[in-house]
């Protein structure tokens, strides 16, 4: 099937990317110039739906778009190193770790204070307390 000639809503039908979202990425250079029709309409063909289809996974995974440049640069680099490809990955998976462990301590942070948390009528909440730069009180 030839998708030469698509309009932005069909390609992001395609693609699962919001037409904001495609036209966000044409002006941050990610997408390449698209042909526009005598009307000003833009034309997206199926290799730059396959683009914006791996764009989507990879912001899907959690890449920022920096790293998404980079990848896209490689992925479009017959003579790419493979290793730079796994370097990034790598590099982020660490990062995610670090973001959960993170997330981790910030959940527990908050069960203890809400466990401190009495919950009723009364005013005094370690929670509040704890926002304020305060110590919580487990009482």
């Amino acid at each position: 099937m030839e998708t030469e000639g698509m309009n932005i809503g069909e390609a992001a039908k395609q693609s699962a990317v919001s037409a904001k979202m495609i036209r966000h990425y044409e002006e941050l250079g990610l997408l390449p110039k698209v042909p526009r029709t005598d009307s000003g309409y833009r034309q997206y063909d199926e290799a730059t739906v396959h683009t914006l289809r791996f764009i989507r996974r990879a912001r899907d995974l959690g890449f920022g778009l920096p790293e998404i440049e980079t990848l896209l640069g490689l992925w479009h680099n017959r003579r790419r190193s493979s290793k730079d490809v796994k370097r990034i990955a790598l590099e982020h998976a660490a990062d995610l770790q670090r973001r959960i462990e993170e997330m981790r301590a910030m959940q527990r942070t908050l069960q203890h204070l809400a466990h401190g948390c009495h919950g009723d009528e009364r005013p005094d909440c370690p929670i509040l307390d704890d926002l304020a730069g305060g110590r919580a009180t487990t009482d």
